[in-house]
């Protein structure tokens, strides 16, 4: 007995789920250790354990360099783990270094401490905005403006010498809470003027080098383990200067100084879109 239904339509005509959309694990689990860094600073400093907060923010710091290099090389990028990147950056390198430097430091100076830091935290989120807008028109040799872990290490940085130094509660040492405010401003200033710092993102580690940079490297690696408190300073301090002296090199040269392309025609914007 025949009722008119046509099973066969009956079945097309069932709605298809669309596929659920993956996530990839394996980046993602470096920018999730990445915030877990960030947020196990904020905790240490909150106890009063400094140093611990300056592991936290440094290896942070290398968990982020790493992510987006292992997504390339696995290919697994995507648009999920692109957000999820900013979101933990604005975490480790913007809020965290914030608060902890206040700890440290700011919150003896009063209402001049909660805004230096606050100038240092908007400076990071302002930054990492520009960042995901330019990223298809600036240099790929060269950030525009001061990069945020960069800026994180910095004042992070002069905490772990100071701490290692000795100087316990800077909130109440004048002129290291002065040096402090002056460093949290330098920094979030820095990161959202267009002045360009050198990316790296042209050091290729699948190409060939000579011996010698090996040697170079494993020198560098011994100086380091000096005193790896002051020999990194040292070594954030020179970065963070570098931008400056690339600018004023370019500017007596009569080179164009900004890293932003307007367009594919100009011969001053040669290689901008690599």
């Amino acid at each position: 007995m025949h009722d008119g239904a046509d099973p066969v339509h009956d079945v097309e005509d069932v709605p298809v789920r669309p596929r659920r959309k993956g996530i990839y694990i394996l980046p993602n689990l470096f920018t999730l250790a990445a915030l877990f860094g960030g947020f196990y600073a904020v905790v240490m400093a909150m106890n009063g354990q400094f140093e611990q907060a300056s592991y936290g923010i440094f290896i942070a710091a290398v968990l982020d360099s790493l992510d987006g290099r292992v997504a390339r090389m696995t290919n697994t990028q995507s648009a999920f783990g692109e957000q999820m990147d900013s979101l933990s950056d604005m975490v480790s390198f913007g809020a965290a270094p914030a608060l902890i430097m206040y700890e440290w430091a700011l919150k003896g100076l009063g209402k001049l401490g909660w805004i230096a830091a606050f100038v240092y935290c908007s400076g990071a989120a302002l930054r990492l905005a520009r960042f995901n807008t330019n990223i298809a028109v600036v240099d790929k040799r060269f950030f525009q403006g001061l990069p945020s872990p960069a800026a994180a290490a910095l004042i992070i940085g002069f905490i772990w010498v100071m701490d290692d130094a000795g100087f316990k509660g800077a909130s109440k040492i004048d002129w290291l809470a002065w040096s402090a405010f002056a460093l949290t401003l330098y920094s979030g200033l820095t990161m959202v003027t267009n002045i360009p710092f050198y990316s790296f993102k042209d050091v290729s580690f699948k190409r060939t080098v000579p011996f010698i940079v090996i040697v170079a490297i494993a020198l560098g690696i011994a100086v380091i383990n000096i005193h790896p408190p002051i020999v990194l300073f040292a070594l954030f301090l020179v970065y963070g200067a570098s931008g400056y002296a690339v600018y004023a090199y370019k500017r007596m040269k009569g080179r164009p100084v900004s890293v932003i392309a307007t367009s594919t025609e100009e011969p001053d914007e040669k290689g901008l879109h690599h």
